[in-house]
Formats: structure tokens, C-alpha cells, sequence
């Protein structure tokens, strides 16, 4: 998840570089998704640990 939002980052600064400000900022609100989505699923996961197994 955050690999693809480094790279849809990268995308939108590399537009923004060129001139291409429509599908820069699409792509820099893309990235923000689906960092906030990573970092939920993270915290998520991280708060449900892994829990002995039982028997």
C-alpha cells in the first residue's frame, strides 16, 4: 500500500515538474488515499497483535 503511494507521489510531482497540474493533483490525491488507507490498516493490525494460540 505505501509503495503505491510513494509512487502515484512521484507521478505527481514529476507532472507538477511538467505543467500537467490536473493529473498532478489527481495523482497527489490518490497517493494521500491510499497512504490514510495503509496507515489504517497498519494501526489495525497492530492493535490486533498476534494472540497465543489456544488449545
Amino acid at each position: 500500500m505505501f509503495g503505491w503511494a510513494i509512487t502515484f507521489l512521484i507521478v505527481a510531482i514529476i507532472a507538477g515538474v511538467f505543467g500537467f497540474a490536473g493529473m498532478a493533483g489527481t495523482a497527489a490525491w490518490i497517493a494521500k488515499v491510499l497512504f490514510a488507507v495503509g496507515l489504517v490498516m497498519f494501526l489495525a493490525l497492530l492493535a490486533a497483535g498476534r494472540r497465543p494460540p489456544t488449545l
